[in-house]
């Protein structure tokens, strides 16, 4: 009926949903004041194990409607409500035995495994150790009587060891000397907390992770090309390097299991797709360590063709916003490998392509050329992405950190600490208004 009007207040559409037929949990609570709000999150701490559901703290909402309406949205998140979450569940296991996983760009990354624990409700028999920095700095050994932690409810770490439980028989944590997947030499390089195998895409693991990487959304954008499917093309060999893709065909995609022929034909297609690109997308899918999607947009933008790439030194790279020389160092040495110049020429040979990049002419005469700037808070005219990429087609360099070298801070609405820090440091801070002024004259 369009005449219709719903209750003005949150608690009265629930309670009209209840009597409608819709569940509704039992445990909503009409509360006044933040001392109301606060006894209720004690309360519902003390029930959490007893719901017959997971929780992982309370939501406080503002009940009137019109109030919700006046507040708004930032982003995909409501003003007129906020989250209170319960402290991270921990329980005591002991530690049994530690693996190294190996990621897409060698790295090693230690995993405890544990006696079966429920921590918050979900049994736990795996938690990350981060790196051997981190299992010196706690004194981890196998053996051990430790505290685990689900970290954010989701993910479980080792948080410290219960030393008064100590047996007198531990085993010290040793960083392997080869990969546990390929058995290629493992280092670790002088200030980094990380070690890593050597083998690149020798080493079955990393090749995985590369496949991954190359297929997600911001790379090639491989629809369908999940981690499971991922492990039966490398572990049955069908996939070597990451050119073999694209040589796959109909008949050994049906074949494998749980595929079938309409989801290899949907897959092919995927990856026939998949070939019309952008430069900077590319770039990025190769997966080259410290070039993420700003960085990949960057060296696109002022290179325009992979051969260009090919042949820039550290210095030319250097010289452009958002690579630094760490960055500029790993181009470098991944270009150098004659391995990945064929991967690279075998994809192109097999149709990956994208439109010619027009080298943009900044006006260097514009406020923002050169400088560094850090965004933060909510920006109500535009995204943060595309107020990133209006401040890198102006020559900015887009720091997420603020210190004593960056130029502006812009600042949206709910600026927290880097507004806070700005105005410490002296640092020049625009609000959204006066920034759109400021595009507006250039």
């Amino acid at each position: 009926c369009e005449d219709y009007k719903l209750p003005a207040t949150h608690w009265e559409q629930l309670q009209l949903l209840k009597d409608w037929g819709f569940r509704v949990s039992p445990e909503t609570k009409k509360e006044t004041g933040l001392e109301g709000c606060l006894d209720y999150y004690q309360k519902m701490q003390a029930k959490r194990d007893e719901l017959p559901f997971e929780i992982d703290g309370v939501v406080y909402k503002i009940d009137s409607i019109p109030l919700q309406q006046q507040l708004g949205f930032v982003s995909r998140a409501p003003r007129f409500a906020c989250a209170h979450k319960f402290p991270a569940s921990e329980e005591m296991t002991r530690l049994l035995s530690v693996d190294f996983q190996v990621g897409r760009t060698g790295a090693l990354t230690p995993v405890a495994r544990l006696e079966p624990v429920s921590v918050g409700g979900v049994t736990v028999s795996n938690a990350t150790l981060h790196n051997l920095d981190e299992i010196i700095r706690k004194d981890i050994r196998i053996g051990d009587t430790v505290i685990i932690r689900r970290a954010g409810d989701v993910i479980p770490e080792v948080v410290s060891v219960v030393l008064d439980k100590r047996p007198e028989l531990t085993e010290t944590i040793q960083l392997p000397a080869h990969c546990p997947v390929c058995g290629s030499d493992v280092v670790r390089e002088e200030g980094e907390a990380i070690a890593r195998c050597i083998g690149g895409l020798f080493c079955k693991a990393q090749l995985k992770r590369m496949m991954l990487h190359f297929a997600s959304r911001k790379a090639m954008y491989i629809e369908g090309m999940g981690s499971v499917l991922i492990e039966q093309l490398v572990d049955e060999g069908l996939v070597r390097h990451l050119a073999d893709l694209y040589e796959l065909d109909l008949q050994t995609l049906a074949n494998l299991p749980r595929m079938g022929e309409k989801s290899a034909q949907n897959l092919l297609q995927a990856l026939e797709h998949s070939k019309a690109t952008t430069f900077n997308r590319f770039i990025y899918a190769l997966g080259i360590r410290e070039i993420g999607e700003s960085s990949a947009r960057v060296l696109a933008e002022h290179f325009r063709d992979i051969e260009a790439i090919k042949s820039a030194t550290i210095e030319d790279l250097i010289m452009l916003n958002d690579i630094g020389p760490v960055g500029a160092s790993y181009v470098v040495h991944f270009f150098a490998q004659s391995h990945n110049l064929e991967v690279i020429d075998r994809l192109l040979a097999l149709g990956i392509h994208w439109p010619v990049v027009e080298k943009k002419q900044i006006n260097q005469e514009n406020p923002f050329f050169g400088k560094t700037v850090v965004l933060t808070g909510t920006l109500m005219n535009m995204g943060r992405e595309e107020a990133k990429a209006k401040l890198l087609a102006l020559g900015s360099k887009v720091s997420g950190s603020v210190s004593a070298k960056t130029d502006y801070v812009i600042a949206g609405s709910e600026a927290g600490s880097k507004l806070a820090k700005a105005n410490e440091l002296g640092v020049s801070v625009l609000d959204e208004e006066q920034w759109i002024e400021m595009l507006a004259k250039i």
